[in-house]
């Protein structure tokens, strides 16, 4: 039995329901996708070393979700899943491939994308930081995907560099000869946050998107000696992480990391104050997000900081720690202040909440539900039937969200019909407790599930040759 697909065309149509929560005017909306970070990284999901007070604020202003999950448990097919409405059982990207000498596997010619719904409905879109979805040149590139400007990483390995040799503007290389042969001078977070406000500024008088995705606090673990990070240097017990060919070394990464966390919430305190300067704060969305949980790279200890929360797990599992995400929504007069959701949502929803949103008339398939009676606190939300993840390194993984079970199958791509664990997550949050044997009936629905929600792709395939 095949699941079926969401329309957007069907969904279109309870759009008229929340005009009176809208202003006249079309809402902005500005998607901020912070990088591997964890869902207990900020104090308002209850970290306790680490203070962000802007990103807090928009939690007081706005509704803080407790089940939101990212499309994938690492970067790129996580945001292939954002991009396209589709879950990794259906969508292009459903892991990390490179492209040498820069990029990643591209998505299809010709994709629709959310950056084409919001064009299509008159918006002017920009992206702003990691890209990840294709490769310099390619048909997936961000302004061949729907955005009108781009500025940071095409690549996402090459993000790998906080002092990288260059970036793009569009499709035009920007060269940073400051940090050629290791000069390390230029901070790309800071030009591209100085890009992203300039797009706010310029738009100010009409409609736009506008998607910030920061490479905070994703390994490298390194950030300059500023303010921020004074604030942490010498204040823990560090190992020096040593270089590799992956990431730069770096002297201190716990001081590191936290003052990644806080440079990322001074930049999002920035986007605020930026919005109310250009008397744009009633009327945008702001949605903040991460692409996966919590990393181990370059010296990186999200054990210290609990960086993973009350959940189990980090960036690669299938366990909630890997894949569920913090999601913070605001803004003021329109979506409650200092709200709670627990709605089970995922990237995979945001493709039909927009064009809800914004009444678009384009026929769209999504594997999503559009979550705008949740934000608007109307009483008419869907619920999923399930959610459905793929990820195929360390011998293939899947998992299954299915009301309050949860199905887990590692080494799938050798195994697909190994054992499968089962957690009840309303009484076991940590999956500490496989019940499997005891409910063979629920773990019998969520194997139809992994069926049916499994498309073939020619190269996504478990590590599996065949």
């Amino acid at each position: 039995m095949r699941i079926p697909i969401f329309s957007t065309a069907c969904l279109a149509s309870i759009s008229l329901f929340s005009q009176n929560s809208i202003s006249s005017k079309p809402l902005n909306v500005v998607y901020i996708l912070a990088d591997d970070l964890g869902y207990g990284d900020l104090g308002c999901y209850g970290q306790k070393i680490v203070k962000t007070p802007n990103i807090d604020q928009l939690a007081k202003n706005g509704m803080l979700f407790t089940q939101h999950y990212a499309g994938c448990t690492v970067s790129a097919p996580s945001r292939c899943a954002l991009m396209t409405g589709k879950h990794t059982g259906h969508s292009d990207i459903r892991g990390n491939k490179e492209i040498k000498p820069e990029g990643q596997t591209p998505m299809q010619t010709n994709r629709f994308t959310i950056a084409k719904l919001f064009k299509e409905a008159g918006y002017s879109t920009g992206i702003f930081g990691k890209w990840g979805l294709g490769f310099p040149g390619s048909e997936s590139t961000p302004t061949k995907m729907g955005f009108d400007e781009f500025y940071g990483y095409n690549c996402q390995k090459l993000a790998h560099s906080y002092y990288p040799e260059h970036l793009w503007h569009n499709d035009q290389k920007v060269i940073f000869a400051e940090n050629e042969n290791l000069g390390r001078k230029i901070y790309s977070p800071d030009s591209i946050q100085i890009h992203a406000l300039q797009f706010i500024r310029e738009n100010k008088k009409k409609p736009f998107f506008a998607m910030l995705t920061y490479t905070l606090p994703h390994a490298e673990l390194n950030v300059p000696h500023d303010s921020i990070y004074n604030q942490f240097s010498g204040k823990f017990v560090e190992t020096k992480f040593t270089y590799n060919n992956d990431y730069f070394e770096s002297d201190e990464p716990k001081a590191s990391f936290a003052a990644m966390v806080q440079r990322l919430d001074s930049y999002v305190g920035e986007v605020v104050l930026e919005l109310k300067k250009q008397n744009l704060d009633k009327n945008t969305i702001i949605i903040f997000t991460s692409d996966n949980g919590p990393h181990r790279e370059g010296g990186a200890d999200p054990d210290f900081f609990k960086s993973y929360g009350p959940l189990r797990g980090v960036k690669r599992d299938m366990y909630e720690g890997g894949i569920r995400v913090p999601m913070i929504a605001s803004c003021p007069g329109i979506i409650k202040s200092n709200s709670k959701s627990e709605l089970v949502s995922a990237f995979w929803d945001m493709m039909p909440t927009f064009a809800v949103l914004i009444h678009s008339k384009k026929k769209i398939e999504s594997d999503g539900i559009s979550i705008l009676p949740t934000l608007f606190s109307e009483k008419n939300q869907k619920q999923h039937p399930y959610l459905y993840w793929e990820f195929h390194e360390q011998g293939g993984k899947v998992a299954v969200r299915m009301g309050k079970w949860k199905g887990v199958k590692l080494n799938y791509g050798k195994t697909p019909n190994g054992p499968m664990e089962l957690y009840d997550l309303s009484t076991d949050i940590h999956e500490d407790k496989n019940v499997v044997t005891k409910f063979p009936e629920i773990a019998g629905k969520i194997e139809s599930i992994i069926k049916d929600s499994h498309t073939k792709s020619e190269l996504f395939n478990f590590g599996r040759t065949e």
